[in-house]
């Protein structure tokens, strides 16, 4: 699973996700996308879920493009401890996804087997998501 190799510091405030994306709104990589349309914390094992989908439903043909990355760690206090004695230990790693960022990207296959694929991965993430098209984007 995604994570990164080292941090400069093991733990971060949870934060909120306010405003759209700047960055990573336009197809770079890929033919076809998969867009976000909510605000909302992605972890790295949705991510992957998403990934597996998508790689079985195009039998592993084209290329795919993951183009975010967990970086913020989540930290849970062991189940039923009491209140108090500081901040949990990091037990996952999340993404902070913005409406408008690009998510995935395909390319190599036709558009109906994209489309297919990003579906199913849809149903993976805790989000509204949309298909993109590159002839969409311009």
């Amino acid at each position: 699973m995604l994570s990164p190799k080292r941090t400069k510091f093991r733990k971060q405030h949870k934060g909120r996700i306010h405003g759209l994306a700047k960055g990573g709104t336009s197809l770079n990589f890929g033919a076809y996308g998969l867009k976000a349309l909510e605000p909302e914390r992605i972890t790295a094992r949705q991510i992957e879920a998403a990934r597996r989908t998508i790689t079985r439903f195009m039998k592993r043909q084209g290329r795919l493009w993951i183009r975010i990355f967990p970086d913020v760690p989540v930290s849970q206090k062991p189940a039923e401890v009491r209140m108090g004695s500081g901040k949990g230990s990091p037990e996952f790693w999340v993404v902070r996804v913005k409406p408008g960022r690009i998510m995935f990207e395909l390319d190599g296959v036709p558009e109906d087997i994209a489309r297919g694929a990003f579906e199913l991965a849809a149903a993976k993430l805790p989000i509204k998501t949309k298909f993109v098209t590159r002839i969409g984007e311009v």
